[in-house]
């Protein structure tokens, strides 16, 4: 008996004629519209419907910041700035995205290790947040207050003295490039108090990609003790506490969504003590990936079906320099599939598995490893869902010199 095509992941998006639907249009109409393959594809509702879960999860004074990084499109960016109440930018580049949106400058901050003096002076010239890593930034900082006439806005972030367990990526404890060690922290203050800066808070930033709601409430519990201790040494109130964030997204098979439930019913009953010992801050959870993952998908087409030694290839135009989380060449120990399917036949007589590779002469251009894909066949759409985060501008899109892929928000 013919069995259907099973697929490890449940499909956000509507399928309509065996067809996925993104944005309300049939994949095969959007392919037109779009004039090439391949592309990225962003679906403004599931965007607006993951804030709007999220405001009803977490507390009413808990404000939620996007993390730029994660996808910096400025459709994408713009769409959020009407959504969310802050944006974190990591360089110059972001920052101008953020500010060409309508969210106020005070509402965006700036972290990263290695922020050259250029941009100290321009985020300090646009009044965002700077989120200080270390005492040359502080030095930087006060001169650029002095020259400009201006007092630069800072929070420390801070590297704290514990990590985001079950975390893919560990942001905090240990040693670390990222932040200020929690136990220099109090002489940092202390230079602050007679320099021209405004001291506005903390950034402590423990680790990503958790699915784990026990560890993240672990974490946040963390933070608040931490924030307390630290603020024994500030150098006036602690207006803005961001707790970080850490929610993630299941990408591979056996993977359960984080339930958000339990990580804002357990936050909820953190806040009455936190708004009692920071009064006048504002608490932030920052996320990127939460927000936009699942939102998006990378279409590539079939150009040929071989097949060496009994194993099915299907030879898309696109590939790891489009889309190298994928590939299974950004971070990962060991290969996994991302959710992936026939985007123009969608339920379909499983025919067999087929391996997705792309045009690039190396074995790494691999994006899907024999899945249940053998019923594709040459001008079919290879649909990689979960595409949304860390995608086009986290690839090396140089490479061999292949074309850019597109990006629409539909």
């Amino acid at each position: 008996m013919n069995e259907a095509v099973r697929h490890t992941h449940p499909i956000l998006f509507p399928v309509r004629d065996n067809c996925l639907t993104l944005g309300g249009t049939p994949l095969s109409r959007l392919v037109e519209r779009v004039g090439y393959t391949p592309f990225y594809a962003y679906d403004r509702r599931l965007i607006t419907q993951r804030v709007s879960e999220l405001r009803a999860a977490l507390p009413v004074d808990i404000h939620l910041h996007y993390a730029i990084k994660a996808n910096p499109m400025p459709a994408v960016v713009q769409h959020l700035a009407g959504l969310v109440d802050g944006f974190d930018v990591a360089s110059a580049g972001e920052m101008k995205t953020a500010l060409d949106t309508p969210m106020v400058p005070e509402k965006i901050s700036f972290a990263g290790p290695g922020k050259t003096e250029r941009e100290l002076w321009q985020a300090t010239a646009a009044g965002i947040v700077i989120n200080l890593e270390s005492g040359r930034e502080l030095d930087i900082l006060a001169r650029a207050g002095r020259e400009l006439g201006l007092r630069p806005k800072i929070a420390v972030r801070v590297n704290p003295d514990f990590e985001l367990k079950s975390s893919g990526m560990k942001m905090g404890g240990g040693p670390k490039p990222f932040g200020v060690d929690v136990e220099r922290v109090p002489e940092l203050l202390a230079r602050m108090a007679g320099l021209p800066v405004d001291f506005h808070g903390f950034h402590i930033f423990s680790g990503s990609q958790n699915l784990k709601a026990e560890s993240i409430m672990e974490a946040q519990r963390n933070t608040f003790e931490l924030a307390r201790r630290l603020a024994a040494n500030a150098p006036g109130p602690v207006r803005l506490l961001n707790l970080g964030g850490g929610f993630g997204i299941p990408y591979f098979p056996g993977e359960r969504p984080l339930d958000l439930g339990a990580v804002g019913g357990h936050l909820a009953g953190l806040m009455p003590a936190a708004r009692r010992d920071f009064p006048e801050a504002e608490f932030v959870i920052e996320l990127g990936r939460y927000l936009v993952g699942e939102a998006g998908v990378y279409v590539a087409r079939v150009l040929d079906r071989k097949e060496s030694r009994g194993q099915v290839f299907l030879v898309v135009d696109g590939g790891l320099h489009h889309h190298l989380s994928a590939s299974g060449n950004f971070g990962q120990v060991i290969r996994k599939n991302y959710p992936v399917l026939v985007g123009n036949r969608v339920a379909a007589v499983a025919m067999g598995t087929a391996s997705v590779v792309g045009p690039l002469c190396t074995p790494l251009d691999l994006l899907a490893d024999r899945m249940p894909l053998g019923h594709a066949e040459v001008g079919d759409l290879v649909v990689i869902l979960q595409s949304g985060a860390y995608g086009l501008t986290s690839s090396p899109m140089a490479f061999l010199g292949h074309p850019p892929a597109l990006e629409v928000l539909v």
